[in-house]
């Protein structure tokens, strides 16, 4: 497995610098082919690159593959049709890189065996310890070592979009969430999900085993050991976190049919002084867990802008009393004189601004309360119900 990792990450590595080499001399790029012929069907010809043929052709190919997206993605983002944060052109792998990954597609010939055991190309039978059974013949895998030292198979499957719709029950109930620090999630039914704080319970440990890397001299064996171990703390800490947020947005995804959350800037916010306890709730990581599966099961989810001021507006009478310092939880209206529990006041803003407020019959539950499109941040909501 070592050896399949090496020789994908020395191709990959090969590939980067034949265009890096190709720009310096202000050549035409090496199409894919010809990348192949040369770093991997010539390569294994010479004396110093002959060891590639000890491992599967395809996870080689697979790796060129790879560097040929990265170009690819690094070429778009600078012309501006790619998503997202601009980024930089493929860097070189190295071996004691945190992460390392093969891929295994259909062309490589590898099966499950009937004991269970995942049979790979010239690695041989592996022991697995399976998740779940796969629903249907996967058409690749991926098997990627983690820091912890923690191997993983990951598997491509098709799946039948309205089968999987089915699997969920039809609701007509709708939610609202609020994101936050104090309490993890705030619903506008008025239930308040706690926050595990799982790296804040587990910084004790983490800082011994630390302490303890730091007094190891450097490429020492023990070193390597005191590595592992922290790898291994920090993922307990994520295996942890993950688990709660998989379990949370499944019980919301099958309850509700509906859901609203706030388009929250993580970014930004971890660079203020809560930026640990920001990394440490994982919004983001819960807020795509939270999409994929509403696509997948037939749900709706909204997301409002990030200034519309959930927290300032009475969800009872919809007047906007102003902002007001995190230190205050409660507060009176002052022209309705509704006395609201800040967190829930902004779930149900939250759901009311993305639409999601509403009766069997479509009418709003709160008339008037329901926000303008012209408001800012709310630019591109619907004001009819978006809910099924």
């Amino acid at each position: 497995m070592a050896k399949a990792f090496g020789c994908a990450r020395v191709v990959f590595n090969d590939a980067v610098r034949a265009r890096e080499d190709a720009r310096a001399a202000g050549e035409a790029f090496p199409k894919a082919a010809e990348l192949s012929t040369r770093l991997i069907t010539q390569a294994k010809q010479t004396t110093s690159r002959s060891w590639l043929g000890e491992v599967s052709a395809v996870v080689l190919q697979q790796s060129l593959r790879d560097a040929e997206t990265a170009c690819r993605n690094f070429f778009a983002s600078l012309k501006g049709t790619r998503k997202g944060p601009k980024i930089g052109p493929p860097r070189f792998k190295s071996r004691k890189d945190a992460r390392q990954a093969i891929r295994f597609t259909a062309n490589a010939r590898w099966n499950i065996t009937d004991s269970g055991r995942l049979n790979l190309p010239k690695i041989g039978a592996v022991k697995v310890k399976w998740s779940r059974t796969l629903p249907t013949t996967p058409t690749s895998v991926t098997v990627i070592k983690d820091s912890a030292g923690r191997y993983f198979a990951s598997f491509v499957i098709d799946s039948d979009s309205q089968a999987e719709a089915e699997r969920m029950p039809a609701t007509d109930q709708t939610i609202g969430i609020d994101l936050g620090l104090t309490h993890f999630a705030v619903l506008s039914d008025g239930t308040k999900i706690e926050s595990p704080r799982f790296l804040r319970r587990a910084e004790k440990k983490l800082k011994k085993a630390q302490r303890e890397l730091s007094r190891k001299q450097k490429g020492s064996k023990n070193r390597e050991k005191a590595r592992l171990k922290v790898a291994r703390a920090h993922a307990k800490v994520t295996d942890a976190r993950h688990e709660f947020h998989h379990q949370l947005s499944t019980r919301l995804i099958s309850e509700n049919q509906g859901i609203a959350v706030e388009d929250l800037s993580v970014a930004g916010l971890a660079r203020t002084r809560l930026a640990k306890s920001v990394h440490d709730a994982g919004w983001s990581s819960f807020v795509h867990m939270l999409e994929y599966k509403a696509a997948r099961y037939g749900r709706t989810l909204v997301k409002i802008g990030r200034f519309e001021p959930t927290s300032q507006t009475c969800s009872t009478c919809g007047v906007k009393d102003g902002p007001k310092p995190l230190d205050v939880r409660e507060w009176t209206c002052a022209a309705c004189g509704t006395v609201h529990d800040r967190d829930i006041n902004a779930a149900i803003n939250v759901k009311t601004a993305a639409g999601l407020a509403v009766s069997a019959c479509g009418a709003p539950v709160r008339p008037g309360a329901t926000a303008q499109r012209e408001e800012t941040g709310s630019h591109g909501f619907p004001t009819e119900p978006c809910a099924a």
